[in-house]
């Protein structure tokens, strides 16, 4: 016999990735990542946030893209 458990579609996957890509280069004027596009604080307490508040990051990250400045490696 065999468990299969269904995901709900809605709800975040468990314990959600760091989007981190190891391209760490911030930039000064919006205070992101090039990489990830997180802030400074949120790349450090990452590991404790909890996975509704990864999911809230991770869904503004699309976003914040524009707000770092073009010319700027990774950015583009």
């Amino acid at each position: 016999m065999s468990s299969t458990v269904a995901q709900n579609p809605q709800t975040p996957p468990r314990s959600i990735a760091t989007p981190c890509i190891k391209v760490c280069v911030v930039d000064g004027a919006s205070s992101l990542c090039l990489g990830c596009f997180r802030t400074l604080s949120e790349i450090a307490g990452w590991s404790g946030l909890t996975d509704d508040q990864r999911a809230a990051v991770i869904a503004d990250l699309p976003a914040r893209r524009s707000r770092a400045d073009p010319g700027l490696p990774g950015s583009a």
